[in-house]
Formats: structure tokens, C-alpha cells, sequence
């Protein structure tokens, strides 16, 4: 398996581009099912998670290709099987978002359970509920989702718990639902509004992507359609995070400003100077040491989780004490057993982290044990003394696009080794 080897220097400082959004490039992809014709995307990022979903996409004879960098076609009218394997869906929970497309168009499909990172329990009981609103039978056979239907039928489905996928996965599969659906306490992440803009080009009828209520009035028929994926906001807020933990200056560009509010007032609670402009984002340490920020994580728009392991890491280096409260994933404080290794002070108690921030820490080997604290491990190794070694860094190269070569470019001495 692949290592990064970090050699801790000083400040990080140029400019680096945002990839598209992991998170909206994965339930786009499975899009494609909806439709006899041909999906053109662009800005799809260069993912391990988006190389799952094309071979996912491809055994069950979808027409897949990559024509360039970014650039994706996918064209669903040879379809030969409904069927998501175990060995695929294991390794990729988003896997799970082949069941509503599949189950409205083609009226039944098979979903291996899925697997993913293990940052703690996800379960897909909601989908399920929704799908069943809709008028599916469904059963539970052999470690698979086993779903049927003559056609869906447009229903009311309130969520009890604000689920990401369970929006997405109901969102596309009412697109073609017999009547309408109403989607309430749903998800109001961008990814969310970037699935909507690309099922809306595709001849979908929705509003309200982005509010907790969305209304779909579904359609006999999709058709084909063009569609950009939006920069990646957890990308580009590690990059940010970066800035302010080497005390350096970072612009990014090719990114959305509006999708990363709670990041940057954080980072000017850490005593950054931020500018944006319509498609840039600069934060600049002015060479100083980050002060501590407290935070807990929440439902967008609140403070996202798949931050929170990045500021664990900056509070790590940062003057005072910081608390960090996860109220998203039971099991998602992973990475301070790592962070302790190169000489963080954390204490956990319960879903909350005590962070008291030391002026150094020391270069140590460690392990990646999830995708988001891989990213923590890499940015606290960066600001380290000596040389820090991680491994299993498979996880990182599920949510970012060749991260090494980006930090490369702004200075940090990071290598891959086999």
C-alpha cells in the first residue's frame, strides 16, 4: 500500500484549484440510470470513489467513458443487469445511490448493503421508508436490498433524522414517480442543489433544493444532458486549513465562497485575514500561530463534519484550549489517537475533544483510519518538526484529487512511496 512521507517545513503560500465535489460528483454519476441517452459532465474529479462508481456503472452495462480529464459520458440504454455487487458497494456507502434511479426507471433493483468508512453507523432505514411511501416492496435477503415496483407513486416522506444520501437517493428515484413527492426535513447541503440543477437539465421538475422541503412533480420521461459539477467545498476548506496551520498565505481558486461560510468564520476566529472574491478564496496568517476556535459540527448550514478532523488539527498547533463537539458520527474522533503520536494534548470525553494546542509537534509514523482523518494527519504533519510518515493512505485517495501534488505546489515536502 501507498505511504506519504512529510517532511514539516514552513508556512505553505501560493495559489491552488479547487477539483469537483466528491460528494456531488457520486450521486450525479448514478443519475445517469434515469435516463435512455447520453449524460456529458464535467469537472468530475479524479477520485478512487468515482473510479468505483464508473466500474459499478459499467457492470451493469452502462456505456461509460472519461473523453478527457474531468470529463465524463455515460449512456444507461444497454443496461443488462440491476444488480450492485457486494465486492463494489463494500468499499463505497454512495454505492447505495444506484437503488432509487434503478427502482424508478428499470422497477426493481438488488443493492449489496454498503460499506464505506468507519466512522459510524449510516444506516439506510430511511431510504428504505421512503421508498416504501412511494409504494416499493422491498426485502431484506442475503445481505442485499431487494426492491420492486410497476411504477413509484408520488408521496409525503418526512425525514426523522437529516440524511444526505436518503435526500439524494428519493430526490432522483421521485423524478420519475407517478404524482408528486414532497421531501420534508430534507438535506440542504450545495451537493444537494448541484443534483437538483443536473436532474432539472435532465427534464426534471423540482423546487426547493436547498430549503428543507423539496418538491418534485414527477415526469414520464428523462432525457439527456450537460452538466458541470461544482468545486469541492471540503477540498478547498483542507486547503484553507492548511494556510492557517503552517502560518502561511494560500489563495484558492476555481471554488464557490458562499458554500464554505462556516469554515471561514472559523478561520477568522483562528485570527486568519480572509478575502473572497466570485470564485477565490485567500487566507492569510501573516506569519502568526492560530489562535484556538471551539465548534461542533451540525446539519448544513452548520459547521460541517468532514471538517471537523482538520480543525482538530489546527487546534493541535493553535495558542489556548479548544473544544470540539461532533454531533453528526458517533465514532469520528479516530484521528486523535493518531494526533497524539506526533505529541497533540487531546482529551475525549464522549463526543466531545478537549484540544490544548502545543507550539510544536514532532514527526512520528502513523495511520490513516478514514478519508477525513487522513486529511488531518497530512496537514498536522506538514506543521510538524521532522518527518512524519502515514499510512494506508488509500482512504485520502477516496475524497482528494492527487492532494500531494496540490501541497506540492505550495510548498509542503510531501512524497508518495510504495
Amino acid at each position: 500500500m501507498d505511504k506519504f512521507l512529510i517532511e514539516g517545513n514552513g508556512p505553505l503560500s501560493g495559489e491552488v484549484a479547487a477539483s469537483g465535489a466528491k460528494n456531488a460528483a457520486l450521486p450525479i454519476l448514478c443519475a445517469s440510470l434515469l435516463i435512455d441517452g447520453e449524460l456529458n459532465l464535467s469537472n468530475v474529479p479524479d477520485l478512487h470513489d468515482v473510479v468505483t462508481t464508473k466500474k459499478l456503472l459499467a457492470q451493469m452495462g452502462v456505456a461509460v467513458a472519461s473523453p478527457g480529464p474531468g470529463l465524463f459520458t455515460a449512456d444507461a440504454s444497454g443496461i443488462t443487469t440491476c444488480v450492485a455487487p457486494y465486492e463494489l458497494v463494500k468499499t463505497m456507502r454512495a454505492s447505495i445511490l444506484v437503488l432509487g434511479p434503478l427502482l424508478a426507471k428499470r422497477g426493481h433493483a438488488e443493492v449489496s448493503l454498503p460499506g464505506g468508512c468507519a466512522i459510524g453507523a449510516r444506516p439506510v432505514d430511511l431510504h428504505l421508508m421512503g421508498l416504501k411511501a412511494m409504494g416499493a416492496e422491498i426485502e431484506l435477503e442475503g445481505g442485499f436490498i431487494k426492491a420492486r415496483a410497476t411504477r413509484l407513486k408520488g408521496a409525503r416522506i418526512y425525514f426523522d433524522t437529516v440524511t444526505v444520501t436518503g435526500t439524494e437517493n428519493l430526490l432522483m428515484a421521485a423524478a420519475l414517480a407517478d404524482g408528486e413527492t414532497v421531501l420534508e426535513n430534507a438535506a440542504r447541503e450545495p451537493e444537494i442543489v448541484d443534483l437538483a440543477n443536473c436532474l432539472t437539465a435532465m427534464g426534471a421538475k423540482i423546487r426547493g433544493a436547498g430549503t428543507g422541503t423539496i418538491v418534485i412533480k414527477g415526469v414520464a420521461n428523462l432525457h439527456g444532458a450537460s452538466h458541470a459539477v461544482i468545486p469541492d467545498r471540503i477540498e478547498g476548506g483542507t486547503f484553507l486549513v492548511a494556510a492557517a496551520i503552517s502560518r502561511g498565505k494560500v489563495r484558492l481558486v476555481k471554488t464557490d465562497p458562499n458554500a464554505l461560510d462556516a469554515v471561514l468564520v472559523k478561520l477568522q476566529q483562528a485570527g486568519a485575514r480572509v478575502s473572497t472574491g466570485e470564485d477565490w478564496i485567500e487566507v492569510d496568517m501573516q506569519g502568526r500561530r492560530p489562535a484556538s476556535i471551539n465548534l461542533h459540527t451540525m446539519a448544513h448550514p452548520g459547521f460541517p463534519t468532514d471538517m471537523q478532523a482538520q480543525f482538530m488539527a489546527l487546534d493541535c498547533y493553535a495558542e489556548g484550549v479548544g473544544t470540539i463537539r461532533e454531533t453528526i458520527f458517533e465514532n469520528r474522533f479516530m484521528h486523535a489517537q493518531e494526533l497524539l503520536r506526533l505529541g497533540a494534548d487531546i482529551r475525549i470525553e464522549g463526543n466531545t475533544a478537549i484540544v490544548t494546542g502545543r507550539e510544536k509537534l514532532t514527526g512520528a509514523p502513523v495511520m490513516a483510519t478514514d478519508l477525513r482523518a487522513s486529511a488531518a494527519l497530512v496537514l498536522a504533519a506538514i506543521a510538524a518538526e521532522g518527518t512524519t510518515t502515514i499510512d494506508r493512505v488509500y482512504h485520502i485517495d477516496r475524497g482528494y484529487e492527487h492532494i500531494e501534488t496540490k501541497l506540492g505546489q505550495l510548498g509542503a515536502k510531501i512524497q508518495r512511496v510504495k
